[in-house]
């Protein structure tokens, strides 16, 4: 095997690449990326045996087809120190050593025989669903924040993407909760006959939400009874999905919620950050002492000492005392698009709906804290 091809296009793809790798070395092979030389492209791919990356370049000069694996870590960090737009020239000397030249550099990388890598398919027998790619990187993102890191309770280590329907308009719904707060997003969407309902997991999430980022190609997605394809241009993003039942969300969303609190989305997160700066530990509670006209913030942390901050507001119901904890507020409030929040209360110990007035199809429930 032996090819040339430019460091910034290499260098784009072994950036995804590091998100998937598997980091603890249980199988050496599994910290590899396979590069393979096949019908005048050079191919990309990484797997953790949970996910698969797959990329291909175009712009590469092939002087001998082949494959091998060599380290995804060490093969990035040199490539982040060559100078941009150079030209990497690739040589297999023989089947555990790859030759990289660059300018005045000259590497000799340690590889594994492709016959260790996992072997993989990319065919799905569904129809793929055209999704808008920033819409649905929105979607990611709002309710990202919620998904749980209790590995004991393995269903809420992801996001439920659903079918949903309201005033004759289909959409597809994603929904993640940690039992302590729940984030909900919905996009309209009009091919739905092959989807089925799953459980995406948390790396999935981050990873496709990094190439969603990076990308304004148009999005595919792909199901089939235990995964789920994402293309994205020459990428593919295949995952496992999580083996579980979801719990039924919709009993935990208040709808007899009557007193509402109108505040600056902005001025809500500054103020927060400010009053929880007495406290080392962010999952501090703030308490919130909310007027017709203004909301009291409150921390109050015994072993660094108390902050508090007045800002306006308004508010529908009698004078009302809750608390919640700091970050969660903090993470939902900046994922609110309009400049006010809006939170929906019942009294100081039921769960609180908080919307968005710039996004209808969206929405989030915290529960509130005993301090």
């Amino acid at each position: 095997m032996q090819f040339v091809v430019k460091r910034d296009s290499l260098l784009k793809s072994l950036n995804f690449v590091q998100g998937v790798v598997e980091k603890k070395n249980t199988l050496p092979i599994l910290s590899n990326v396979l590069l393979q030389l096949k019908n005048g492209k050079l191919s990309i791919v990484a797997t953790d045996l949970d996910i698969i990356f797959y990329d291909e370049i175009d712009n590469v000069k092939i002087v001998r087809e082949g494959s091998t694996t060599t380290s995804a870590a060490i093969l990035y960090d040199i490539l982040r120190k060559i100078s941009s737009n150079s030209d990497l020239n690739f040589d297999l000397k023989s089947e555990n050593k790859l030759s990289l030249k660059s300018e005045n550099s000259d590497f000799n990388l340690l590889c594994l025989p492709t016959d260790n890598f996992p072997a993989f398919t990319d065919e799905f027998e569904g129809l793929a669903i055209t999704l808008d790619n920033k819409r649905f990187l929105k979607l990611l993102n709002k309710t990202k924040i919620s998904i749980s890191n209790d590995d004991t309770r393995h269903y809420l280590n992801g996001v439920f993407l659903h079918l949903t329907e309201a005033h004759e308009r289909n959409f597809l719904t994603g929904v993640a909760t940690d039992s302590h707060r729940l984030s909900s997003s919905s996009l309209e969407i009009t091919n739905t006959s092959d989807f089925n309902s799953l459980i995406l997991p948390r790396k999935t999430v981050f990873q496709l939400c990094s190439l969603l980022t990076e990308s304004s190609q148009q999005l595919t997605m792909q199901t089939s009874e235990n995964k789920i394809k994402f293309t994205l241009g020459k990428i593919k993003l295949i995952s496992k999905v999580i083996d579980g039942k979801f719990p039924d969300y919709k009993k935990v969303v208040p709808t007899v919620n009557d007193k509402t609190l109108l505040i600056s989305s902005s001025d809500f997160i500054s103020s927060i950050e400010r009053v929880a700066s007495v406290s080392l530990d962010r999952k501090e509670g703030v308490k919130l002492m909310i007027n017709k006209d203004n909301v009291q913030l409150s921390v109050n942390s015994a072993n660094s000492g108390e902050g508090n901050e007045k800002i306006k507001a308004e508010f529908s119901g009698e004078n009302l005392n809750i608390s919640f904890n700091s970050k969660y507020l903090i993470d939902i409030a900046s994922e609110i698009e309009d400049k006010n929040l809006k939170m929906n209360l019942k009294d100081s110990v039921s769960p609180v709906l908080i919307e968005d007035a710039s996004d209808t199809n969206s929405y989030y429930v915290i529960m509130p804290m005993k301090i």
